[in-house]
């Protein structure tokens, strides 16, 4: 299931995404390996932020700034997602795949270039 943001992110400026990892039973887990993607809704990769890795914890920070919430044209509706990808281990086995995405839209704030 996908998570959407309920506020608008800021063009240009800063936001930071808090993700919690849990297993199957709601309790909080360390997975093994952390990525994510920021692309738009049409699947392009925004500010070259592909497979970021991340140093493994049950809560992370993503923090997008500036080029990462940039409108990049007049045809950009802002729409952007946040892939995370992770492998965890549970009772249920080990290096499972956990795969989802968070939804947001960039503000196009007058006069920011």
């Amino acid at each position: 299931m996908s998570t959407s943001i309920r506020q608008h992110a800021h063009e240009k400026s800063t936001r930071i995404i808090v993700i919690a990892f849990t297993d199957e039973d709601g309790v909080a887990v360390i997975p093994n390996d952390i990525t994510w993607t920021l692309s738009d809704d049409q699947g392009t990769v925004i500010n070259s932020r592909l497979d970021e890795i991340v140093v493994p914890a049950s809560t992370i920070n993503i923090v997008l700034t500036g080029d990462d919430l940039a409108i990049l044209s007049s045809e950009d509706n802002g729409k952007r997602c946040i892939l995370i990808e992770a492998l965890y281990d549970s009772t249920y086995g080990s290096d499972l795949t956990l795969k989802d995405e968070v939804w947001f839209t960039i503000a196009n704030l007058l006069n920011v270039t």
